[in-house]
């Protein structure tokens, strides 16, 4: 098990890396020009969205100086600005991992895989 742990005066907590990732999948698709999280082919360089259960797979986590490092895989929504969407993305996610987890997030990296018009 990979993750992420926290000492406190009762004991050890451990939050595995896959929690935390569908955690951050959750809050990401519920920002405004989010799509979805993309999955990428190593393979042939293909990119597609990800369905609802498979999200974790657009998001790796890793840890630096014991605090998250978060890299999003995501498709946004045709029309909107890039920066603007990332902004949301980046302060919804912040605010809402450290409330959940307690842990401190260092660094969110959002790669931008596609755009996708919207009906």
């Amino acid at each position: 098990m990979k993750g992420s742990s926290m000492n406190t005066h009762m004991g050890n907590i451990i939050i595995d890396n896959e929690v935390i990732a569908q955690y951050a999948g959750s809050v990401a698709v519920e920002c405004f020009g989010i799509v979805g999280m993309a999955g990428v082919s190593v393979k042939d360089g293909l990119v597609r969205l990800l369905k609802m259960d498979s999200l974790t797979r657009g998001i790796n986590i890793s840890i630096e100086d014991n605090k998250l490092v978060l890299d999003f895989h995501v498709i946004v929504s045709y029309g909107v600005s890039i920066m603007a969407v990332s902004d949301n993305l980046i302060a919804n996610v912040k605010y809402k991992v450290e409330e959940f987890t307690g842990l401190e997030i260092k660094k969110i990296n959002i790669f931008v895989e596609g755009v996708r018009v919207i009906d």
